[in-house]
């Protein structure tokens, strides 16, 4: 299901752009994992699990239910992309890693999606981190004042 690019009506030409930006990056991150048959949740998923994260840390780093992330991981165990180890720490949960397909697949993806990486290559270095500055402000991380 296609997410809506932005609401209905918005309150700034930032606001407007902002959505836009987003829209394309998720299609771009979609086709990007399309090419590599796998689903954005998939891809995304994989791209989590440079270290081995517990069932429930992932749902909360995705934002979703743990019994969507089992599904998501049950279809990449069976494409042998990662595997489910025993927590060391607690011997009732279980650790997802990913094999050494699913870090070959990951770094495939990483190359696939290019989406990021050319929108920030048409800016400057100063404009990047101008850029970064003020995302941060906008997501309350940033309490530095920004130049304007």
């Amino acid at each position: 299901m296609a997410l809506p690019s932005g609401p209905t009506a918005t309150s700034s030409e930032a606001e407007a752009v902002l959505f836009e930006l987003v829209d394309h990056y998720d299609r771009a991150y979609e086709a990007a994992a399309a090419q590599l048959s796998l689903t954005a949740a998939q891809a995304c998923l994989l791209g989590r699990l440079d270290e081995r994260h517990g069932m429930g840390a992932l749902a909360e780093e995705l934002g979703c239910d743990a019994s969507n992330v089992t599904q998501i991981v049950a279809r990449l165990e069976a494409l042998d992309l990662v595997k489910r180890e025993p927590d060391p720490g607690d011997r009732r949960a279980r650790l997802v890693a990913r094999t050494p397909g699913g870090d070959e697949l990951n770094r495939r993806f990483e190359e696939a999606f290019t989406f990021a990486r050319s929108a920030m290559g048409r800016l400057s270095v100063a404009e990047q981190e101008r850029l970064a500055s003020l995302l941060r402000k906008a997501l309350g991380r940033d309490t530095r004042t920004t130049n304007g």
